[in-house]
């Protein structure tokens, strides 16, 4: 059975698609990739931002109508299949722990586990980049062990520096930029995920794997 879905309008010109279930599905995420591939090539859609279970599309009012633009994505996502998507493996190595990883023994503890074993946990998982949002280059990665969740911070940090490495609910991510947010920090990369002087200013897009690798920790 398919995921019940929502479609509002976002402003006069945008029309939002999402998931009415609050948990992550790794099938309706493919069907959104999916839905954004067919769309590039919709007549009146000038732009599509797949996001976590849902999707951005906006259209030219000049050239389809609200109600027409809301018609067709309704009919072209009751045709979208998964698409099969794996893209390049990215390893990123991690420091855990000590002041660049502010977050890491409270998490440990919360989740039940010493500190190295939690970082061990963390680095044998496989992700996937389900998603690129919220800043310039910042995955949202899938794949999180359900057993390493923590809810976000109920007081988000002002300024959590490039390179954290952070888990936030059932997710986790690492930070392209220095910027406010509510994730836990565990620890830190010197991999730069966004750099608008390259070709492919993101290392990341939806589909690739990301494998993260014990650098060090601090116990």
């Amino acid at each position: 059975m398919r995921e019940p879905i929502t479609i509002s309008f976002s402003g006069g010109s945008a029309l939002l698609l999402q998931s009415n279930s609050s948990r992550f599905d790794e099938q309706f995420q493919k069907r959104i990739w999916s839905l954004a591939s067919d769309l590039q090539a919709a007549s009146g859609f000038t732009e599509t931002v797949p996001g976590m279970n849902n999707i951005l599309a906006l259209f030219n009012p000049d050239q389809i109508t609200p109600e027409e633009a809301r018609k067709q994505l309704t009919e072209r996502w009751a045709k979208a299949q998964p698409l099969p998507r794996r893209g390049k493996t990215v390893e990123i190595p991690v420091v855990y722990g000590g002041q660049n990883g502010e977050d890491f023994k409270p998490w440990a503890r919360h989740c039940g586990l010493a500190p190295l074993e939690a970082a061990q946990r963390h680095a044998a998982g496989t992700y996937q980049v389900a998603a690129i949002g919220a800043m310039p280059g910042f995955p949202y990665l899938s794949g999180l062990d359900p057993a390493l969740a923590i809810s976000r911070r109920s007081t988000p940090r002002l300024a959590v520096p490039v390179g954290s490495v952070i888990v936030g609910g059932a997710q986790a991510a690492v930070m392209p930029q220095t910027s406010p947010s509510g994730w836990h920090i565990i620890g830190r990369t010197n991999i730069a995920l966004f750099d608008p002087h390259r070709d492919e200013p993101s290392t990341l897009a939806p589909g690739d794997i990301v494998r993260f690798t014990i650098e060090d920790v601090w116990l």
